[in-house]
């Protein structure tokens, strides 16, 4: 295989075995990380958990539940170091499509209120803003709103 066959991004689903990289990048990148645990209940529960690598290395990975129609984005990251390269837009793409394919009508979200570029990337693939969840997040100094946004299927 070449190199450059090699270096492009590839989306899988989640094993466990995935989970010591998955923590490392979700504790680099957030103040309150979701927990290892929250990964495996996601995993248990059958919900659409994948991860992005480029070159064997993973480098982002989402989490997405799926009921009666509707899909939730639950988690979607990208590593720090390779953030701001499309990797993050190719990964939400690949989950509108599985949301798709499961027949889902409508995908929501949550973003920070202060998370001005996922926001950007969100409304820019036609995300529309639904409502705000109030002190939905926690921070270092209390609380932060939420913005839910969804996008009609």
């Amino acid at each position: 295989m070449s190199a450059l066959a090699d270096s492009v991004p590839r989306t899988r689903p989640m094993k466990e075995s995935d989970l010591e990289r998955v923590m490392a990048i979700e504790k680099a990148i957030y103040t309150h990380p979701w927990t290892r645990g929250n990964f495996v209940d996601s995993l248990k529960a059958g919900y659409t958990c994948h991860v992005m690598e480029v070159s064997g290395e993973v480098i982002g990975y989402g989490v997405m539940m799926i009921a009666a129609n509707e899909a939730h984005l639950l988690n979607l990251s990208i590593a720090r170091e390779w953030q701001r390269h499309g990797y993050g837009r190719s990964l939400l793409l690949h989950f509108v499509e599985a949301a798709r394919q499961a027949e889902g009508q409508q995908m929501l979200l949550e973003v920070r209120l202060s998370n001005f570029v996922g926001r950007s990337l969100y409304f820019s693939m036609g995300f529309c803003s639904v409502a705000i969840r109030p002190g939905y997040y926690p921070t270092k100094q209390g609380r932060e709103d939420a913005i839910l946004m969804g996008l009609n299927l």
